[in-house]
């Protein structure tokens, strides 16, 4: 054997090697679920592999040698040439899959429908650019995501419908309430008044009157029970004198029944819609109620600013604090859900700020509501 036999066999093996890798490569290409499409510099196609003929309807033979843009809506076929070229000399894409807006493509029977895309480039043996895009149909991936967000849009606004109806039924019975129980008891104590006067003037050590004494005393707490319960159902306040009105009597009604020193700082006249003032109100009530129930705090600061184009609320108290993490696995907060969306159905933000042993903020920013005259 002489010297150069090892050498000849190298070179007799390395063409073997690289036709072997070209065979995988054009195997992988073949069985790829993905449709791939080469074109070269001047957009026409130069390979179109058995997925992409099975995307489009269209043989491999009849796609080569045509221009890419034949595949493609006449809407996108400029800004899809575009791409190529600045693709070209900057190598930078932004179609990458996955990650770019929905592109659409056109069958052989002129159906259009969305794909996902990357693009890429390389270089043949002899320096010429080859264009590669690798893209699948995402149909059904599209009509998931569609449901998906009308289903959203409609539980969106099956909750705004429902908060508004809980909104009129509580408005409803109140009034009820203090119209009709409220005015009933109102006249069987003045009724009570009348026959325990008459008793008096018959028999003023009659026993019957500490039995009458007995029950003034409680029709008065049946009344102060269902005045509690209809302000808290829906203050009439709120209705009469505004949102500063209501937050000022919500207030001295917490101070009063829990024990808190709650400061509150709201303008003269705030310029809100009766559908604000409901959900701030109810916002401001629902942050009261966590805080008495979760914070063990023993000071609350309510303000409501009101500037040129938003108003901004904040309650903050000096409470426990909170980590973030759900106070009970077996419930979720429905409390901070209701405020969440009210703060939708308002289109506002909604900043919550804690840490556990320094207390709680909450702080609502939502856009002024301008009137038809204004």
């Amino acid at each position: 054997m002489t010297q150069d036999t090892p050498l000849r066999n190298d070179a007799t093996h390395l063409p073997a090697q690289i036709s072997g890798n070209e065979a995988c490569l054009a195997a992988i290409v073949r069985t790829s679920m993905e449709a791939i499409i080469s074109i070269d510099e001047q957009h026409q196609i130069v390979l179109f592999n058995p997925m992409a003929e099975a995307l489009f309807g269209i043989p491999a033979l009849e796609a080569i040698g045509k221009p890419l843009n034949f595949l493609l809506p006449e809407r996108f076929r400029s800004t899809h040439t575009q791409h190529v070229r600045r693709f070209a000399v900057t190598g930078v894409s932004d179609r990458q899959m996955g990650l770019q807006r929905t592109l659409y493509a056109l069958r052989r029977d002129g159906t259009e429908f969305p794909i996902e895309a990357s693009i890429s480039q390389t270089s043949d043996g002899e320096d010429r650019k080859l264009f590669t895009v690798m893209l699948r149909d995402i149909t059904e991936r599209v009509r998931a995501e569609a449901a998906l967000r009308h289903s959203r849009e409609e539980l969106q606004a099956l909750s705004a419908s429902i908060l508004v109806s809980r909104e009129e039924e509580k408005r409803r019975v109140a009034r009820e309430l203090h119209d009709d129980i409220g005015q009933r008891l109102s006249a069987l104590k003045m009724d009570l008044a009348m026959l325990e006067s008459e008793l008096r003037e018959v028999d003023t050590a009659s026993p019957y009157l500490s039995r009458a004494a007995a029950m003034h005393s409680g029709i008065d707490a049946a009344i102060a029970a269902v005045r509690q319960i209809s302000s808290d159902l829906r203050p009439a306040l709120l209705d009469e004198l505004g949102l500063a009105a209501a937050l000022d009597w919500l207030s001295k009604d917490f101070a009063r029944r829990y024990g808190l020193t709650i400061d509150l700082a709201t303008p003269d006249h705030l310029d809100v819609s009766e559908h604000e003032a409901t959900a701030v109100f109810r916002i401001v009530q629902e942050a009261l109620n966590n805080v008495v129930l979760h914070a063990q705090a023993n000071r609350v600061w309510i303000a409501l600013d009101q500037h040129p184009k938003e108003l901004v609320l904040r309650v903050r108290d000096n409470g426990n604090g909170w980590d973030g993490a759900p106070r009970d696995s077996t419930r979720r907060s429905f409390g901070l859900l209701g405020i969440r969306e009210r703060t939708r159905l308002l289109g506002g933000s909604l900043v919550l700020t804690h840490a556990p042993g320094q207390g709680f903020e909450l702080c609502l920013r939502f856009p002024v509501h301008v009137t038809e005259a204004e």
